[in-house]
């Protein structure tokens, strides 16, 4: 029963969320079911296996039309605040042509491409515990609103396709990775605070305890048998969390440092002049990073050799990439719209890759327009692949309506719900006070 002055203003919006989020599924549920055989017989449409459409020369012709897409589009924004190292456009765009690699890289089958994608999934975890780390540090909001929030964004709309089309969750690795990522980084400064409010430790004293007793837990997991306990869900589980077993943590030390990161480009770049040696020396480093990566680990072709090494060796790969893409305050102040655009939508992007810009749990090639089969010529393959990647964004863009809607409704809902309880409780306690008080000035009068 509901309380009586309950409000919840954005019921009617969260209900209309939730009906545009099972039209989303239907048509997710179609584009999966497409050109699929049910006793033999193809229920509608057509498709054909994957690995039919290894294409590594059409891979690289769309990352060169992303690349030009994204020059075309370059927006420089000032800033009235020093130089702004990784600012939020800058991270949305470096989310969105990372996206679009690895669409490209499950469309076209690039193999000897994978470990580059690998380096972009630990860039999208270390986002994680990098992003998470700042607004924790800064707010000390360790409340239920933010759990119940963060938690909803991440797995809302995979959890619902996970059912919906009966797939599991696995599929969606990188949803659990981002989930356990935002907990370990939003444990970690928990105890951060408490080591600094409780113990009355220094503001480094109680970050480099909490960092401590964060690496000293990450390894008593993953370097000890208790990592076999990952086999108990799943062996796909087990693989990808060991592969990013650092990956948050590594985020976190980076965000624990970046204070001391933007004060170096404060100096080398806010000034009237920059310090020109100081940029050139910083993109040869972030070069040199690059190419040791590549060359020590990046070139292997045998992924069961480059796997073991990799959660310890991606953040050069990171580290390099962001050296080079913030070496001077004009290239800090430059993102491009376009990929900014796709950054937004990479969690929708990740999930509907599956089942509408490919089908059968991404399996197979959709076929849309007629001919553009696995044997059909490359110009309507490549107008097929555009028309079910037209479609494909939009629906994301919708899903990231719908799921934002959602999230933002529940979290007040939420409030609403604990306001009203305590509002509830401040009234008891009023009764009980005032019973107090005149039961009180009865005994005085006796």
């Amino acid at each position: 029963m509901v309380a009586k002055g309950f409000e919840w203003a954005s019921k009617k919006e969260f209900l209309s969320a939730q009906a545009q989020v099972v039209v989303i599924l239907c048509i997710a549920h179609i584009g999966n079911i497409w050109g699929k055989s049910y006793e033999g017989k193809i229920s509608w449409g057509k498709s054909y296996q994957r690995n039919e459409n290894h294409d590594p020369r059409m891979f690289w012709i769309m990352i060169g039309a992303l690349t030009v897409a994204g020059l075309l589009s370059l927006k420089h924004k000032s800033s009235t605040r020093g130089v702004q190292l990784l600012s939020r456009e800058q991270t949305e765009e470096w989310k969105g042509w990372m996206q679009f690699a690895f669409i490209m890289y499950h469309y076209y089958r690039v193999y000897y491409v994978y470990n580059e994608i690998r380096v972009f999934v630990s860039a999208y975890v270390w986002m994680t515990g990098f992003g998470n780390f700042l607004y924790f540090d800064k707010k000390k909001d360790f409340s239920v609103e933010r759990m119940i929030s963060m938690w909803l964004r991440i797995n809302y709309f995979p959890i619902l396709l996970s059912f919906f089309l009966s797939v599991p969750l696995e599929l969606y690795y990188v949803v659990p990775l981002h989930t356990a990522g935002f907990f370990i980084t939003m444990a970690t400064c928990y105890v951060m605070h408490l080591f600094e409010t409780k113990a009355n430790m220094t503001y480094w004293n109680s970050r480099m305890a909490g960092i401590l007793v964060c690496v000293v837990v990450h390894v008593g997991f993953y370097e000890t048998p208790l990592v076999e306990s990952l086999n108990f869900f799943s062996k796909e589980y087990y693989f990808r969390f060991q592969s990013d077993k650092y990956s948050a943590l590594v985020g976190i030390i980076s965000a624990l440092f970046w204070d001391k990161f933007k004060g170096y480009m404060q100096w080398a770049y806010a000034g009237e002049t920059e310090q020109t040696a100081a940029k050139w020396l910083q993109r040869a480093a972030g070069g040199a990073l690059l190419f040791f990566w590549y060359y020590c680990f990046g070139y292997m072709s045998d992924k069961l050799m480059y796997n073991p090494m990799h959660p310890y060796v991606f953040p050069l790969a990171v580290a390099g990439w962001l050296m080079i893409r913030n070496s001077s305050k004009y290239l800090c102040e430059l993102h491009s719209t376009v990929l900014e655009f796709a950054g937004r939508i990479t969690l929708e992007t990740y999930v509907l890759q599956f089942h509408v810009f490919m089908t059968h749990n991404v399996q197979h090639i959709l076929v849309v327009i007629p001919g553009s089969g696995k044997d059909g010529p490359i110009y309507l393959k490549v107008a097929n692949m555009l028309l079910c990647g037209a479609g494909f964004v939009a629906l994301a863009v919708w899903a990231r309506k719908v799921t934002v809607t959602t999230q933002t409704s529940v979290v007040e809902l939420w409030q609403a719900l604990t306001r009203n309880k305590s509002d509830e409780l401040s009234k008891e306690e009023g009764v009980e006070l005032m019973a107090q008080s005149d039961s009180n000035s009865n005994n005085d009068q006796v």
